[in-house]
């Protein structure tokens, strides 16, 4: 058990906001900031390149804290700007052909939709989505069905969309893509930093996540991890630069051994090292202990907007995280956020655009979504139900 007033101390944002929007980039504690100060400050003191190779085991150091993490090894790790950015990374090792298959479901991220669709167009991949089960999140056996019928290239799974609290069953995928030896890349953007990663457990090929949102590190950092198999297998960027590969002589070139083949060589320093403190606060704190505080503030934050008049909790699923989202037709969607910032409360909206099935299958054309954190406390969450109240009277 921690005390939250002093991790609240420990995060100066908590000052001066009441901060719901974990799941768009949580406030930063005093060691993360501390990390990409002084390097930034060492850079600018010393030289780049200089402050890099003075901090150079340190900086290394980012891969075998994200590897216990996630129970893997260094070398299964890489870094990367974004989820996103590791997300194309992994696309971008497969060699599609026309005909390729991707299976992936109703609730996957809309950067990754786009990026299906987009090798839907250029290289003829054909796109295939697992249906939902009536009270939420991908069917199951209609997921292996699907994968027996058509061998997918890939299977692909958002482990927590962005658009609601769901949290999919990234587990029970995995054995079935084992069973049956198809390639398998998790989404966990959402879920790292609040939820425990075991990549054996999930038994996943890649998976990609960003710092800024539940982990609490800084903005342009994220992770890639990259299972032996896909190693072993030879696969790569498809264009590595002189990090991924060794130019061992004018018309040829050998693969890096490890994950970082899926890096390039400019990286930023100051952030790796911001990343390396999330991770290593976290694990301070304990990520069986984050989880359950998160999964409890979101229920209590679930409650108390359901007792609202008129407002409808979206959420759907078995399991449910850290993101509530909420629908009602007395609140103006141009003027929400602005109001709710008028009292010092961050939220975010979230459009059908970023959940096209999910939201029509809801009948919302939008959502207000929070996303409380562990260092939120239940007086925030009823601070925000007054001022839905008191802005949007019935």
């Amino acid at each position: 058990m921690h005390d939250i007033s002093t991790l609240r101390n420990d995060t100066p944002g908590c000052s001066h906001v009441n901060h719901l929007n974990n799941a768009g980039a949580s406030l930063q504690p005093r060691p993360v900031l501390q990390a990409v100060q002084d390097h930034l400050l060492l850079e600018s003191t010393t030289g780049g390149y200089e402050a890099a190779d003075q901090r150079a085991d340190e900086i290394n150091g980012f891969y075998g804290t994200v590897a216990r993490m996630l129970n893997a090894q260094a070398r299964n790790i890489a870094f990367a700007s974004s989820a996103t950015d590791a997300y194309a990374r992994a696309l971008s090792a497969l060699n599609w052909q026309p005909g390729d298959v991707i299976l992936t479901t109703e609730n996957d991220y809309v950067s990754n939709q786009i990026a299906f669709l987009a090798l839907q167009k250029r290289f003829g991949v054909v796109l295939l989505r697992a249906r939902d089960t009536a009270s939420g999140g991908v069917d199951v056996d209609h997921f292996e069905s699907l994968l027996i019928q058509h061998r997918p290239r890939l299977a692909a799974v958002t482990h927590i969309p962005t658009s609601s609290g769901l949290i999919q069953p990234v587990e029970a995928i995995g054995r079935i893509c084992r069973a049956h030896e198809t390639l398998y890349l998790v989404d966990a953007c959402q879920s790292a930093g609040q939820r425990r990663l075991d990549v054996q457990a999930i038994g996943c090929d890649f998976l990609t996540a960003t710092m800024r949102k539940f982990m609490r590190g800084p903005r342009g950092s994220g992770f890639l991890y990259v299972s032996d198999r896909v190693l072993d297998g030879g696969y790569e960027l498809l264009l590595p630069d002189m990090s991924g590969g060794n130019w061992v002589s004018p018309d040829q070139y050998e693969m890096a051994a490890s994950a970082r083949r899926f890096e390039y060589w400019e990286l930023p320093p100051a952030l790796i090292l911001g990343g390396k403190a999330a991770v290593e606060y976290a694990e301070n704190l304990g990520f069986e202990w984050i989880e359950n505080q998160v999964m409890q503030i979101a229920r209590f934050t679930r409650e108390t907007l359901a007792q609202l008049p008129g407002v409808r909790v979206l959420d759907q699923g078995e399991q449910l995280g850290g993101i509530v989202t909420a629908h009602a037709s007395h609140w103006n969607q141009a003027e929400i956020l602005s109001k709710l910032v008028k009292h010092g409360i961050n939220c975010r909206i979230s459009t059908k655009q970023v959940a096209q099935i999910d939201f029509g299958h809801k009948g919302v054309e939008w959502a207000l979504r929070v996303s409380p954190h562990y260092y939120n406390t239940e007086d925030e969450i009823r601070q925000l139900a007054e001022v839905l109240k008191q802005e949007f009277p019935v």
